[in-house]
């Protein structure tokens, strides 16, 4: 699949690139993507949540009433569950929600989420750029040139540029990452991908190893 080079004028460059079948004209696979998706999600949880045990609660150990015959449960210190302001039983604890999934399962939704781009004819070339300083009016201007205002753009830059990120960080349907950290949710979640020269290059080496 050939796509035209465009420039921040958006303006045809008269430069083509040929999109690697290995990557975006692969047969999409749904599952492995939901796969990614879901530990994109579970890494994004805090997992933080923590509520007292019995052991560590604070108050007198004495058991308060008799074993048996009280007419009610039995109950040992003031910290028991079943009394008001004692501890909680089996409440959560600090964890870690991710799990492991293959690098391969995890290359191969990369390369769906792509794919499914590449089929909608939602993927941008441009050529690499930066800007001098910081400035989010600069940024509005190459969206408006390659007329993709109004939709939810990634743009996907061959390494991490501080400037570029700067000037888009402000801006609320955009979204700037270094071609490294690409990931099968952000690619599904924008409505078209720009990507420069050079990240089409660091895409292909990664997914392609």
């Amino acid at each position: 699949m050939e796509v035209s080079v465009l420039n921040i004028q958006g303006q045809d460059t008269g430069r083509k690139v040929v999109l690697n079948d290995a990557v975006y004209g692969i047969e999409p696979n749904d599952h492995a993507i939901y796969l990614d998706v879901r530990l994109f999600l579970a890494n994004q949880r805090q997992g933080t949540a923590k509520s007292k045990e019995r052991s560590e609660i604070s108050g007198s150990t004495r058991k308060l009433g008799r074993q048996k015959g009280g007419g009610g449960a039995r109950r040992g210190d003031i910290n028991s569950p079943v009394l008001v302001g004692g501890a909680r039983v089996f409440g959560p604890q600090p964890r870690d929600y991710g799990f492991k999934l293959n690098q391969k399962v995890r290359r191969l939704a990369r390369k769906s989420a792509l794919a499914y781009k590449a089929q909608e004819n939602a993927i941008v070339v441009v050529e690499d750029f930066t800007f001098d300083a910081p400035k989010t009016k600069s940024f509005i201007e190459v969206i408006k040139n390659l007329k993709v205002d109004g939709k939810k753009a990634l743009f996907v830059l061959p390494g991490a540029d501080k400037v570029v990120y700067l000037s888009a960080r402000n801006l609320e349907k955009v979204n700037v990452m270094a071609a490294s950290a690409l990931n099968t949710y952000k690619v599904l979640d924008a409505d078209v991908l720009v990507l420069t020269e050079g990240a089409l290059t660091v895409v292909d080496q990664n997914l392609n190893k």
